[in-house]
């Protein structure tokens, strides 16, 4: 304390240690498997890592590269949102690179946001979605996505989102595939969540990192939808896609004028970062389709070993149709459905590490009886994790 006050800006009072850092310290503790923690436990692919290495020997990106990312990575990914979703976008006016989608939702919010401003979320959301919201001096007004245990999916009730809408909204935050359900967002609900913000006059940010991870239904980027192009944002980055999580490499691409107002936040952040690694994720945006089918292959076969073993070990599983988390609901193993207790009552029980969901949520009680498992792991820890957790039935 200095000068009566609390060292820490009271904005952030309500963000201690994030859940990841303590889930993923109690597994080092404990020995557990960290299935909390969404990071991969192998590199990605092997061209892409040798793609660093030339770069890093050839001096290209040691030094400062250019405030919006280098050439070659903007104009990969403009080629990466033509080919996918015939978006075009100018690499030079309309793209910037960043450190990670979390510098790019950073960055985002702080440029489009007024104190005083609100914005949507869905809930449960990502961690940091709040904490930038109120270092922008924003509210958070959360819209819940609702379990439907019949089905084993999350719901979004359109009719919450456009109440909840008011004079003060500025922006929605939309994350799709979705952390931490898995929900995939789809054409219907997409066009509606479209015509309600050309029809209120809304800036939308959306949150793809997800978008190459998609076992049911398709991705559809919300910009390509009538009248978005110009009041969208879209974030996405390397890490989830290509298995380089360490290299944090994100972006945006948006009109001129969105891309301008977000790298005036973005320049007094990190200025630049990862200037290697922008040489090397621009190859890989260029992988053949193969890489992409396998890569799809390879996580569905793990959604389907780890919900299987989560349901026989006794929970409430909801499979995802994207992402590479399955969320559960512990109340048939545990009546009390306390999501903390039982997260960290877990490693010590039969060795391995989640992560409660009610962290992601501002309507904790709704969201405390739910815990989620990260499966972007080797097939053989998700093997030994299940037999760990089916000592849970007993």
């Amino acid at each position: 304390m200095t000068q009566g006050r609390p060292l820490l800006n009271r904005r952030l009072a309500e963000f201690g240690t994030t859940i990841f850092a303590e889930m993923s310290a109690l597994a080092v503790r404990t020995g557990a498997i960290n299935l909390g923690q969404g990071f991969p436990d192998t590199d990605g692919p092997e061209e892409v890592r040798e793609a660093a290495v030339r770069a890093l020997r050839a001096g290209h990106g040691n030094q400062y590269p250019p405030g919006p990312g280098v050439p070659e990575l903007r104009t990969a990914i403009a080629a990466h949102q033509q080919g996918r979703y015939a978006l075009t976008y100018d690499p030079d006016t309309e793209v910037l690179v960043t450190a990670g989608a979390t510098e790019a939702i950073a960055a985002t919010l702080l440029a489009l946001l007024e104190p005083g401003d609100e914005v949507i979320a869905l809930e449960p959301y990502y961690d940091s979605y709040a904490a930038c919201i109120a270092m922008a001096g924003a509210t958070r007004v959360p819209v819940t996505l609702h379990p439907e245990p019949s089905t084993g999916t999350y719901r979004l009730d359109l009719d919450e989102l456009r109440a909840a809408v008011t004079p003060r909204t500025r922006l929605l935050l939309l994350n799709t595939p979705h952390n931490p359900t898995g929900t995939v967002l789809t054409r219907e609900e997409l066009d509606a969540i479209a015509g309600l913000a050309c029809e209120r006059d809304l800036l939308v940010v959306t949150d793809e990192v997800y978008e190459h991870l998609v076992f049911e239904g398709e991705h559809l980027p919300l910009a390509a939808f009538p009248g978005m192009r110009e009041r969208t944002v879209t974030i996405s980055s390397a890490g989830k896609t290509f298995s380089f999580t360490g290299w944090k490499v994100g972006w945006i691409t948006a009109s001129p004028e969105l891309v301008t107002a977000v790298r005036s936040a973005k320049q007094f952040l990190t200025y630049v970062s990862a200037g290697p690694f922008q040489y090397a994720v621009a190859e890989a945006l260029n992988l053949p389709d193969s890489y992409f089918d396998t890569l799809r292959a390879d996580l569905r076969a793990k959604r389907d070993l780890l919900s299987t073993g989560l349901t026989e070990a006794g929970f409430e599983v909801y499979r995802p149709a994207g992402t590479y988390f399955v969320t559960t609901d512990i109340r048939p193993l545990d009546s009390s459905g306390d999501g903390f207790a039982f997260c960290r009552s877990l490693p010590e029980r039969c060795g391995v590490v989640a992560v409660p969901n009610a962290v992601f949520y501002d309507h904790r009680e709704q969201g405390a009886p739910f815990v989620r498992f990260a499966f972007c792991k080797r097939t053989e820890v998700l093997e030994e994790a299940v037999s760990r957790l089916k000592t849970l039935a007993a």
